[in-house]
């Protein structure tokens, strides 16, 4: 990949987020800067291919079958783009996640890898926690999601370049703060945010008109959707993320996937991008 030549805006861009870029390469810098200003412009097509181009090394988008990862497969599985794309099954999936899972199989005639939990400290956790003990205290929720799906992720991303993710801004208070690009320091990889600036209505405008395969729980309340028992439907008015995690007081529900967020440049320009 050649050097890229950093505009005045990309310039700025990466002296007004030095803090945030503490331990990146300058390779790294440049092209998060690059991505980061030019991303905005482009449709959801477009963006996955500049990805591609820009982020030397492999590359990995994570998904969990939801509206917003069936957008970013499509974009990447109908033009073939060299992303691999895996996802995270805990064990407790709804049954409607694995028919969209082999639904998306099917239409797309691809493999979606799955990573597990490690056996040993799923039987560990059990045995501690009981079948339910998640419930009893945010401590003990996170403990599990670590063992489902945290030290799983880890795996995904070993030796991995760039990370692809479903995340929107308007998801939550703690999200509103993302932006296209970033630097995870702990994995020492490039993050990318392609739906930063959409909405759902964006989101389900594009999977109606490409014809993607969705979630059947979309359709019966569940705007988000996460491990069977602790998922459950919004009500009226709810919040995006309500359902996840219900019995929780805290407001910051995160499962520890996405737990370094970074407040980078958030121009999230719209620009009528949608393709």
């Amino acid at each position: 990949m050649g050097e890229l030549l950093l505009t005045d805006t990309q310039e700025q861009y990466r002296r007004d987020n030095a803090s945030l870029l503490s331990g990146a390469t300058p390779s790294s810098v440049e092209i998060l800067a690059h991505l980061e200003t030019s991303l905005f412009r482009l449709s959801l097509f477009e963006r996955l291919a500049a990805v591609r181009a820009q982020i030397p090394g492999r590359i990995v988008f994570t998904t969990s079958f939801s509206l917003e990862d069936q957008a970013i497969g499509h974009a990447i599985f109908s033009q073939q783009l060299p992303i691999d794309v895996v996802t995270l099954d805990t064990g407790r999936l709804f049954a409607e996640t694995h028919q969209v899972w082999a639904e998306t199989e099917k239409h797309y005639q691809v493999r979606v890898r799955a990573f597990f939990p490690d056996t040993a400290d799923l039987e560990a956790l059990v045995s501690r926690q009981g079948d339910s003990g998640f419930r009893t205290s945010v401590v003990a929720r996170r403990a599990c999601c670590y063992v489902r799906k945290v030290a799983p992720l880890d795996r995904a991303l070993a030796k991995v370049s760039g990370w692809i993710t479903g995340l929107r801004a308007d998801q939550s208070g703690e999200r509103a703060r993302l932006s296209f690009a970033s630097f995870e320091a702990e994995r020492r990889l490039l993050k990318v945010n392609p739906l930063i600036d959409w909405t759902r209505d964006d989101v389900a405008e594009f999977v109606r008109a490409h014809d993607v395969p969705i979630n059947s729980l979309h359709n019966r309340g569940f705007p988000s959707i996460g491990c069977a028992p602790c998922t459950r439907p919004v009500r009226p008015g709810e919040p995006e993320r309500a359902g996840r995690w219900w019995w929780e007081q805290d407001e910051k529900k995160e499962c520890g996937l996405h737990a370094a967020l970074h407040q980078g440049s958030v121009n999230h320009n719209r620009a009528d991008a949608m393709p």
